[in-house]
């Protein structure tokens, strides 16, 4: 089985091809093939694994680099995103919605089998905070919330993926739809996409003896990296259509989170205070998270995971908790992946 997985360098995309390695080092079927804009050391380890292909998705002509990358193959797992700069949602859109229209295009035309899309809880429509107490599954409406960038640009490939599968039946076409996503690997890439440079990650060993003020909407899920990179290995070897919402329990709240930080509890602030304070430093650059991502974090649904147990056979193998912890200790301990460049930070 020949898997091309575009944006393997990342925090999801490094636990996709670790996963794809051990099923081959297991079953001595899967051949790795990965995409990237900057190509990973392949002396690192699971980089090594793949055979590897230098493309920017978004870029003019990469259509036809893709389709002669892809050629062949069994799937293709499409996982290229641009988080930053959030100051340029411009540049931020060439990846994230031109480059899916470009993998998407690419599949089409060399006639891939099946194409498995990372999307997001940040596709669905918000609720609010008494919302949050019933659970969604993937029925609910993935149109977005409209003051976030990263939802509005997942929104926008949900719509594109469901074109896509009208124009082209005879294609499996797969949706995660994974919560936050971490593991100890991906702190320094964390750091730099939502706390900046000018913020040592050492900063968890100074806050322990704090409290953690949020808001009372912040609840939401996360998910270990390798249990999300399970699931879309038992996407691609059940080649199963539709969509899938995956996310480990507990539901992270406030108390939870100032737990896994290791602090001494959490205290309520109002939501707009937040807001506010983001703004402000955001616009001086001070810190390069804008206000969208407190729409996010206080308005996305909590998630149903039945549907990827019961079609999967997928169950996470650590808490939500325990996989904020694990980044948590990540921080402290400054890990990085030196062979990635996302991941190096």
């Amino acid at each position: 089985m020949r898997i091309v997985v575009v944006g393997g360098t990342g925090n999801v995309g490094t636990a996709v091809v670790r996963r794809l390695a051990a099923e081959r080092a297991e079953h001595g079927s899967v051949e790795i093939v990965g995409v990237a804009r900057r190509l990973p050391d392949l002396r690192a380890e699971p980089y090594g694994s793949a055979v590897w292909h230098a493309v920017d998705v978004g870029a003019h002509g990469t259509v036809d680099q893709l389709a002669a990358v892809f050629r062949g193959a069994d799937a293709v797992v499409h996982l290229a995103w641009a988080l930053q700069p959030t100051h340029d949602i411009p540049t931020q859109h060439r990846t994230n919605v031109t480059g899916t229209a470009n993998v998407l295009e690419a599949v089409a035309r060399v006639g891939v089998p099946q194409v498995v899309v990372a999307s997001s809880v940040g596709a669905y429509r918000g609720v609010d905070v008494d919302g949050k107490r019933t659970p969604v599954d993937e029925t609910w409406p993935a149109t977005g919330i409209p003051t976030a960038t990263y939802s509005v640009h997942k929104a926008a490939n949900e719509a594109a993926m469901d074109a896509f599968e009208s124009a082209h039946p005879s294609v499996v076409v797969t949706r995660l739809r994974p919560g936050l996503v971490f593991q100890r690997a991906a702190a320094a890439e964390l750091r730099g996409l939502f706390l900046g440079r000018l913020v040592p990650m050492s900063i968890v060993r100074w806050i322990r003896w704090a409290v953690l003020p949020l808001p009372l909407p912040f609840v939401f899920q996360a998910v270990h990296a390798d249990d999300l990179a399970d699931a879309f290995w038992r996407a691609i070897d059940r080649r199963a259509p539709g969509a899938f919402n995956v996310a480990a329990t507990p539901v992270l709240n406030p108390p939870r989170m100032a737990r896994a930080f290791g602090m001494l509890g959490a205290v309520r602030i109002p939501l707009r205070l937040l807001r506010g304070i983001v703004t402000v430093t955001w616009r001086l650059r001070l810190q390069p998270t804008d206000a969208g991502w407190v729409d996010i974090a206080a308005q996305v649904p909590v998630m149903r995971v039945d549907k990827a147990r019961s079609v999967l056979g997928w169950e996470a193998r650590h808490t939500a908790e325990d996989a904020l912890r694990e980044l948590v200790v990540g921080f402290a301990d400054g890990a990085r992946v030196t062979g990635s460049g996302p991941l190096r930070g």
